[in-house]
């Protein structure tokens, strides 16, 4: 691995669906000599994108699970993440913009900005992640990389400047005018692997000095020496440029984009330079820890190799060989042999079989120094680790992790199924933080709990392929809620005398709603309740919120206030006060005018202009609320929001509906209260199943 870590990238390839992440992947990996041979992901080889390793990926042409490679251009090395792009496999984007120090920003030309486009750029705004944007297949026919230039600034309210002009597009599409060099590239050969530098077509020479001009305008804020020139009317130098689009782009204050066809081998060498010359090395970016022995205090980590080692573990994979845990190393270096502390339960382990990764492949390392990625393997930890040397203790901070919206119950057909199941589960579980299991209780089913139908589909899928766990799935739950809309009193005693020392604990006080899950404040005055109770009377509390006296689903939103109780000096204990505030909380919550909250899905579909009516009339049939629609050309795209409870099979639907030329996305939006009605039909479906038992 490079050691001089200003030639180091660690990049991710980020993108609404089908905007040719994987494609991008294989074209670089192709360019850079990592393959010899360009798979294509829906190939009719059979074989499928290298990147895209799983058979699930391969037959269905989507990415499920990010894949991490690394290669070389220019003397620089370039670890890439290719993530995917469906929403429902989120978490797989945000652990791998969490360790990445730069993104590429895939956007089609024809489509443009799309909603899963908006998803990934709030993730990259959260971790901070400077990023370049590539607008891909300009030979598609209605391509227009100028209007997604503009809607990268409209949109997701980026300072996007064009880096480049496309020769031609469409079935045109010949190659790319590079703005600072004030060249024509083409790219020739089977392949397109010989670039051929040509000066600017005759007919291309006015647009292209127009918009050279307006790039060095928007660029001279990153650059004094930049302006300087520009006022004195000195010669510009390529380098003084290449300068300021550096600085502008690092401090993710501008956005160059870039254009061409992964598909049809144009214009990926000029971005392989551009993500060279523009993305951050590991010494640009700031990272920082908490310093577990010094209340917590940021520490700013350097990418040093001899300072005690720092690293992340961002993802885990149970493979032949055991757990392999993905790591990112930010200060110092992890050799064979060493020994390192886990810093969230301290436990000490010695580092074993070091590796980067290539997709599925392996290649044995001796050692993985601070700004790169890697692998090891045999290390017994949880997603969102931070691995140390022993002399110190600090803690990275973790990624954010969304909630379940949906879940499924699963039975295995017998004893075999049932043994193959707990192991599946208990692996993906592991990996995947989004993905969530538990027993119920009162039905014994097995429920598996995801992010959308796609996920748990692919899950089951996976369970019956690769563990040969026959199960059959029951309907679709959703993830509802219980909440207060009214303030409550509570004054409730518990007393119980059973001979002997009996139990004794009163608590008086008020809750409210509130817009976090769940809080308690103490404003006990004059000892009314000793000090060592209030800890019991807070975990009765929060013991009630798991399951709601309403209709047994999850409470949120609930604040708890106690201002006043009493106690016996003999009776009392803690037993006796968590009883109490139970009852306080049953007391009042039924008194607080409790509703049911839904989950509400945002849905973005796109369509044929002349179904856009028809897919209208399917939201609206769908108690959902149309927020805009656009027509981009030939195209529609509706946005909308609606209950998830009224979105299965509606895949199934939306095809009939548009001769299955319309594809939508859905993602997680709020919480809302259901309507009376629906509330109604769902407390009815709810004593069915308790009649049933």
């Amino acid at each position: 691995m490079i050691r001089d870590l200003k030639r180091v990238r660690n990049i991710g390839i980020s993108a609404h669906i089908d905007s040719g992440k994987t494609t991008l992947t294989e074209r670089i990996l192709f360019y850079t000599d990592k393959i010899h041979k360009i798979n294509e992901v829906r190939g009719k080889d059979g074989v499928g994108a290298i990147m895209d390793s799983m058979e699930l990926e391969r037959e269905r042409g989507i990415t499920i699970a990010s894949a991490a490679t690394y290669c070389e251009w220019n003397k620089h090395n370039i670890n890439i993440i290719d993530t995917p792009g469906h929403v429902d496999f989120t978490v797989e984007v945000e652990r791998s913009l969490r360790v990445l120090d730069g993104v590429v920003l895939i956007l089609c030309s024809v489509s443009g900005v799309q909603s899963q486009s908006i998803t990934v750029d709030q993730q990259m705004k959260r971790y901070k992640v400077p990023c370049i944007a590539f607008v891909n297949k300009c030979d598609r026919s209605g391509a227009n990389p100028i209007k997604v230039s503009k809607q990268l600034r409209d949109k997701l309210g980026h300072n996007s400047v064009l880096m480049q002009l496309p020769i031609g597009l469409e079935d045109k599409h010949e190659g790319v005018i590079d703005l600072v060099a004030m060249k024509a590239y083409y790219f020739e050969g089977e392949h397109g692997e010989k670039v051929v530098i040509k000066d600017i077509p005759d007919a291309m020479m006015a647009e292209a000095r127009t918009a050279r001009e307006e790039m060095i305008d928007a660029v001279s804020l990153y650059s004094e020496d930049l302006t300087d020139a520009i006022l004195e009317e000195k010669e510009i130098t390529q380098e003084v440029i290449m300068q300021a689009v550096r600085t502008g782009t690092i401090s993710r204050q501008m956005t160059p984009v870039f254009l061409g066809s992964a598909y049809k081998n144009k214009a990926v060498q000029p971005l392989l330079n551009a993500v060279i010359s523009y993305l951050p090395s590991p010494l640009d970016i700031e990272n920082e820890a908490l310093d577990l022995n010094n209340n917590e205090e940021t520490v700013i980590l350097e990418s040093s190799f001899d300072k005690p080692t720092v690293a992340l573990a961002f993802k885990l994979e149970d493979g032949q060989y055991g757990q392999l845990t993905y790591i990112r190393v930010y200060q110092g270096c992890i050799n064979k042999g060493d020994t390192l502390v886990n810093s969230r339960d301290g436990r000490k382990f010695k580092v074993g079989r070091l590796i980067r990764m290539h997709s599925s492949q392996m290649e044995e390392v001796e050692a993985i120094p601070a700004g790169h990625i890697g692998a090891m393997f045999g290390v017994d930890c949880a997603s969102g680790d931070t691995f140390v040397s022993p002399q110190i203790s600090y803690a990275m901070i973790a990624m954010h992790i969304m909630e379940p919206v949906i879940s499924l119950s699963i039975v295995p057909k017998d004893n075999k199924a049932q043994i193959n199941m707990s192991k599946a589960l208990n692996r993906f579980t592991k990996e995947d933080p989004t993905f969530k299991t538990y027993v119920d209780h009162e039905t014994g089913d097995t429920i598996i709990q995801g992010m959308g139908e796609l996920h748990l589909e692919v899950y089951v899928e996976r369970m019956k392929r690769e563990y040969a766990a026959e199960v059959t799935t029951g309907q679709p739950r959703v993830a509802y809620r219980e909440t207060i809309t009214k303030k409550a009193l509570f004054n409730y005693t518990h007393k119980k005398q059973t001979g002997g020392a009996g139990q004794y604990g009163r608590v008086a006080g008020f809750i409210e709603p509130f817009e976090e899950d769940f809080e308690f404040v103490n404003k006990i005055t004059g000892g009314r309740i000793p000090t060592q109770y209030i800890p019991a009377c807070q975990q009765g509390f929060a013991g009630c919120m798991d399951k709601g006296p309403k209709l047994e689903f999850p409470v949120t939103g609930i604040k708890v206030t106690i201002e006043d109780g009493a106690y016996h000096a003999v009776d009392s204990s803690e037993m006796a006060f968590k009883a109490a505030a139970r009852g306080a909380f049953l007391e009042a919550y039924a008194k607080a005018r409790p509703v049911i909250k839904e989950p509400i899905m945002k849905v973005v579909i796109e369509t044929p202009n002349e179904f856009q009516g028809a897919c209208m009339g399917l939201i609206n049939q769908r108690r959902g609320i149309i927020q805009g629609s656009q027509e981009e050309g030939v195209m529609s795209v509706v946005e909308s929001q609606v209950p998830l409870s009224d979105m299965f099979g509606f895949s199934t639907v939306l095809r009939s509906a548009t001769q299955g030329k319309a594809q939508f996305t859905m993602e997680f939006s709020t919480y809302k209260q259901v309507p009376q009605s629906v509330a109604e039909e769902i407390a009815r479906k709810k004593l069915e199943e308790k009649t049933k038992k």
